[in-house]
């Protein structure tokens, strides 16, 4: 037996070199641009360029250090900058025995040729992030080296003019290959093409009542919890909160609470309405968990079961399902099997379950539960953009500040139509 594995671990260790070598060779001839593809044939690995039967294979085929697999199916979203917005995630594995130091990523449209999105070396350490460390990413400029055997996630969102939506994207990185004696050779390589869903954002109402409401923790750029949620459940990597917001209500004077920050009472968005955004079919309805007696430190984190506390979910089509989550103990008003109208009320607003403050956690999903699911974006209706916060000091903890101002830069009110409002923006809905 021991025979038989010193054999198998000098074979894998043959095997490794193999690809190393391979690697450092194919840096020197990997293509420096785009090469426009036709779709894969049906026997193509995922993301592959088709070969047409008797030719060679085409200039931007070469052994890559890194594996690049999507999280998600990237779906195009209107949002309140005027932008479609393209977010997902983008795993990166480095399967070779030799680092990659990768400087800069690249977004392309592969049938135009278009760069959409580059991150460069000013900003690449905070766009891909290690798995396990903070998504948040860390404050330096430079490569990020990914290890033999890490995987890295890229946290992408490309922002296009309406009229200009690709339907595929490929991914380009410029990099080094690192040797074993420290040298390093330049690699860039040429990644994944993924398609790009022509599934259209779905339109909702207000989940709340009518009113000014800070939109927190909101997609796309920004870091947030909730963009940058990314979680493995049952052993698939999902960001289920990559759409979530978190509704805060705003006074007329940019205020979100007034008063003692440890009374659930002072903040304005406690025990305010939460109504059907759209029309459909209750598929759960929990009201059985308190609200956070911690108010305003974070509490304790929950069991996964308790994170979004009392909460109703409504498939408003097949596979789309509206989560209202955080609801005030015994306001729930609906049950499972009930068909709700739009506008109609659901509950009020609390702080159940994995809540600092009061607040309407709201996203729509793949799946009838919270965990495991995936976030899909939609739009409102309509909404009144009165400004945005320009930086991330409060975010879903108001009441660790000394008062309860926003500061946030207003602009004249704009109405708006069918868009997503960006993070730390405050709308004015009904």
């Amino acid at each position: 037996m021991r025979s038989i594995r010193s054999r198998r671990s000098r074979i894998a260790s043959a095997a490794g070199a193999a690809l190393a070598a391979a690697l450092l060779l194919s840096a020197c001839t990997a293509p420096t641009a785009p090469v426009a593809s036709s779709s894969p044939t049906p026997t193509s690995a995922p993301g592959a360029p088709a070969v047409a039967d008797g030719e060679d294979l085409t200039p931007d085929i070469a052994f890559t250090a890194l594996i690049a697999q999507p999280t998600t199916v990237p779906a195009p979203v209107l949002a309140s900058d005027g932008k479609v917005h393209l977010a997902y995630e983008l795993l990166l594995t480095n399967a070779a025995p030799i680092t990659y130091a990768v400087s800069a990523l690249e977004v392309l449209d592969p049938d135009s040729g278009d760069t959409l999105l580059t991150i460069g070396p000013d900003v690449i350490q905070r766009a891909i992030t290690r798995l396990g460390a903070s998504s948040e990413g860390v404050d330096a400029t430079g490569p990020v080296e990914i290890g033999s055997a890490q995987t890295w996630i890229a946290w992408i969102d490309v922002a296009v003019d309406p009229d200009k939506v690709p339907t595929r994207l490929q991914h380009r990185t410029e990099g080094e290959v690192v040797r074993p004696d420290g040298a390093v050779q330049s690699a860039p390589y040429l990644l994944t093409t993924v398609a790009v869903s022509d599934e259209q954002a779905a339109v909702v109402g207000s989940p709340v009542a009518a009113g000014d409401w800070y939109m927190s923790e909101g997609c796309c750029s920004n870091y947030t919890h909730h963009r940058n949620g990314f979680l493995p459940v049952n052993g698939v990597g999902l960001a289920p909160q990559r759409f979530a917001i978190d509704f805060f209500k705003v006074d007329e004077n940019g205020k979100t609470w007034e008063g003692d920050p440890s009374q659930l009472s002072s903040y304005f968005s406690y025990r305010q309405p939460i109504v059907a955004a759209a029309s459909g079919t209750v598929v759960r309805a929990v009201d059985v968990f308190e609200n956070t007696d911690a108010a305003p430190e974070p509490p304790t984190v929950p069991p996964i079961i308790e994170t979004v506390g009392n909460h109703v979910v409504v498939e408003i089509a097949p596979g789309r399902y509206l989560l209202y989550g955080h609801m005030d103990p015994g306001s729930v008003k609906v049950k499972v099997g009930d068909t709700v109208e739009a506008g109609q009320e659901l509950g009020l607003i609390g702080s159940s379950g994995n809540s600092t403050t009061p607040h309407l956690h709201f996203q729509l999903q793949t799946e009838p539960t919270f965990f495991p699911t995936d976030s899909v974006p939609y739009v409102f209706d309509s909404f009144t953009l009165l400004g945005s916060v320009p930086d991330r000091i409060w975010d879903d903890d108001l009441g660790l500040q000394p008062t309860g101002q926003l500061p946030f830069d207003k602009i004249d009110p704009s109405d708006r139509k069918n868009e997503l409002p960006l993070d730390r923006t405050v709308v004015r809905l009904g």
